[in-house]
């Protein structure tokens, strides 16, 4: 299965802020923040999430906002975050939010 992702030209702020607006994204879009290439079962075990079936929406709504890239490997799915892309389309707006969602939850 290939998944459609959105050129860099079609990435829309409304969709970027959408999707990041939901803790669990979010929170998802921070553990990629760390660079490279992650597979799910990673990232739901950094998120402290059991059930695979609970982020395949939420990795919908990230790949079609232009968030991430979602590429099958085998039988897991790779996920990487496409900081060039939202930089380059929205400089400094996802380090903004990141900082933003570090700030929430020291409380800083």
């Amino acid at each position: 299965m290939r998944y459609r992702h959105p050129a860099r030209d079609q990435i829309r702020i409304d969709g970027v802020l959408s999707a990041l607006g939901h803790p669990v994204r979010l929170a998802a879009v921070r553990v990629l923040d760390g660079g490279g290439e992650h597979n799910c079962g990673s990232v739901l075990t950094e998120l402290g999430i059991p059930a695979k079936s609970t982020m395949t929406h939420h990795w919908r709504v990230l790949r079609d906002a232009g968030v991430i890239i979602q590429e099958p490997s085998g039988r897991e799915n790779l996920l990487t975050l496409r900081r060039e892309d939202l930089d380059t389309r929205y400089p400094g707006l996802l380090d903004t939010i990141l900082d933003g969602a570090r700030t929430d939850e020291t409380g800083a």
